[in-house]
C-alpha cells in the first residue's frame, strides 16, 4: 500500500472521529447514567429499536424482489425506474416526509381513501414512523442486493434454466443464494439508517412521546431545553449504532483471512 495514502486516509478518519471525541468531551460523565435512563429517554430508545427492526423487516421483504427486477429485467425504462427507487438516497429527508404526508395524510389521495373507507389515519402514529424509516432505508438494501446480482452475473441462472428449472425454482435455489453475501451488510445498513432517521419522521409522524418520538427526535427536543441530556442521548445513539454495526457486521466485510 502506498504510504502517501495515509495522509488523505488520516484526514478522513479525523473528520469522522474528532466530532465524536468532541461529543465525549462535552458529556457530563458523572450524570450520564441518570440522563440516559430517564423515562423519556428509555421510551425513545425502545421505540427507536422497535420501529427500526420492523422497518428493516419490511425492507427485507420489499427490497429482494425489487433488486432482482432492477438487476435482471430488460423492460424499457428500467434505468429511469432505478433512479426513482434510489431517489430517497439524495432527497432531503424532510422532503420525503412531506411526500409521505401528502400521500397518506387526510388531504392525500391515498390517505383520504383510507380515512373514508377504513377509518385509518396513518400520519402522527407509530406506523408513520415505520413507513418513514422504511422509505429512507429501503434504497440501501436495494443497492447492496442489486450490486451483488450484477457482480455474480446471470450464468448460474441460465444454466439452471437450460436444465429445466422453472423460474420460481431458479429464483429460490440460485438467485437467493447469490444475494446472501450482500444481504447481511445491507440489513445492517438498513437498520442503522432507520435508527438514525429524523427528518422524514418528524415531518410525517410528529414528535409524540411514547408514540412517535424516537431517540433522534428526543435529542432534538432536549437540545432546546437540556443540552446535557441531549449530548448524553446523542452519545447513547452513537454507541448503539456502533454496537449494531460491529456485532451484526458479516465477516465478509473484513475480507477473507
Amino acid at each position: 500500500m502506498p504510504a502517501l495514502l495515509w495522509i488523505p486516509a488520516g484526514c478522513a478518519l479525523a473528520l469522522v472521529v474528532l466530532p465524536i471525541v468532541g461529543l465525549v468531551v462535552r458529556t457530563d460523565l458523572a450524570a450520564f447514567p441518570s440522563l440516559i435512563t430517564s423515562p423519556s429517554a428509555l421510551n425513545a430508545l425502545r421505540l427507536s429499536l422497535l420501529t427500526a427492526a420492523v422497518a428493516t423487516v419490511l425492507c427485507l421483504v420489499l427490497a429482494c424482489p425489487l433488486a432482482v427486477v432492477l438487476a435482471r429485467s430488460r423492460i424499457p425504462g428500467i434505468r429511469l425506474l432505478r433512479s426513482v427507487v434510489l431517489l430517497p438516497l439524495v432527497l432531503p429527508p424532510v422532503v420525503g416526509g412531506l411526500a409521505l404526508l401528502y400521500l397518506l395524510g387526510r388531504n392525500g389521495f391515498l390517505g383520504y381513501l383510507l380515512d373514508v373507507v377504513a377509518g385509518v389515519r396513518v400520519p402522527f402514529s407509530t406506523t408513520a414512523v415505520v413507513l418513514a424509516q422504511t422509505f429512507v432505508a429501503l434504497p440501501f438494501l436495494v443497492v447492496s442486493l442489486e450490486g451483488a446480482l450484477r457482480t455474480a452475473g446471470e450464468r448460474y441462472e441460465r444454466v439452471a434454466a437450460t436444465l429445466g428449472a422453472r423460474p420460481w425454482t431458479v429464483f429460490r435455489r440460485v438467485t437467493l443464494p447469490l444475494l446472501l453475501p450482500a444481504l447481511g451488510s445491507g440489513l445492517v445498513l438498513c437498520f442503522a439508517r432507520a435508527l438514525g432517521e429524523f427528518g422524514a419522521t418528524i415531518t410525517f409522524a410528529g414528535s409524540l412521546e411514547g408514540v412517535t418520538r424516537t431517540l433522534p427526535l428526543e435529542v432534538y427536543t432536549l437540545a432546546n431545553t437540556d443540552v446535557d441530556a441531549a449530548v448524553a442521548l446523542s452519545l447513547l445513539l452513537i454507541v448503539v449504532a456502533v454496537l449494531v454495526i460491529a456485532l451484526a457486521r458479516p465477516k465478509a466485510w473484513e475480507g477473507a483471512r
